[in-house]
């Protein structure tokens, strides 16, 4: 008799995974383990030192593209948060209607377009804008990654606002709440380890964005990913490698605390 086929078990998956892991995150490996070198070179080993973090940590132009980014990825986060949970509501609380599945795919657009096309359109939109107002501040920063993160926090509070039962917003509204109280009492304490997940998932992707930030930003508006870019054309340094590590432990760090809270269930 032929053996039923089963897709948990195909004859050289394992490897193949293996492999594509191997590769994605050994170069991640490697460049952690020299941020710790002592020596100036990536070509020799000089012993463990703390010394490339410290360095970082003592350049102002590092620290001032850290706070800029910091500055820039809350905003952008809390807006993107507030966007976000007003379509959700907006996309799963009511009936279907004629037009939905397009406001769907308006919302997340900017998942579906290349970002370099995104980057593109914003910068020619930005140009006009800061030709006629004169301004070239940080706000086209942030208003190019709320809209870019937008996405990024609607899609896990919407998946939280579908896996929540009706019966306790209709049970509400049986009892003579109206609408802003039943959502402020009943809707808003159970989608709120959504909006948490949303709001850090945005928070993340701002972060490390590159290309809108390289495209939109004005001279001086350094963040701490286009800072590093701009390094990295001069020559990959230890001090780079620090920055990196650290960067990349923040970003696991947040990721780690969305995976718990977007699992969350009251």
């Amino acid at each position: 008799m032929t053996r039923p086929f089963s897709i948990r078990h195909q004859p050289g998956f394992t490897t193949i995974a293996a492999i594509c892991f191997f590769a994605l995150y050994l170069p991640i490996l490697v460049l952690v383990v020299y941020a710790f070198n002592a020596a100036t070179s990536t070509s020799e080993w000089g012993g463990l030192s703390l010394k490339w973090f410290k360095s970082a940590a003592q350049n102002t132009q590092v620290i001032d593209a850290t706070i800029r980014s910091f500055q820039i990825a809350a905003i952008a986060a809390v807006l993107a948060t507030l966007a976000g949970t007003m379509a959700a509501l907006a996309t799963t609380r009511t009936p279907p209607y004629p037009g939905l599945t397009f406001k769907y795919a308006a919302i997340n657009q900017p998942l579906m377009v290349p970002e370099i096309v995104t980057a593109v359109a914003l910068l020619i939109f930005f140009s006009r804008v800061k030709i006629f107002t004169g301004y070239s501040g940080l706000g086209y920063l942030i208003a190019a990654h709320t809209a870019f993160c937008i996405p990024f926090a609607y899609l896990p509070i919407r998946a939280r606002l579908e896996n929540m039962d009706l019966t306790l917003e209709r049970a509400a509204a049986d009892l003579y709440a109206t609408p802003w109280r039943a959502f402020r009492r009943v809707t808003l304490p159970l989608l709120w380890p959504g909006i948490l997940a949303g709001l850090m998932l945005a928070f993340v992707i701002s972060l490390d964005d590159v290309v809108i930030t390289e495209f939109v930003k004005s001279g001086g508006q350094d963040t701490l990913p286009t800072y590093m870019l701009g390094q990295i054309r001069r020559g990959i340094t230890p001090e780079i490698n620090a920055i990196s590590t650290a960067f990349l432990l923040l970003s696991v760090l947040i990721v780690t605390l969305f995976f718990f809270i977007s699992s969350k269930r009251n």
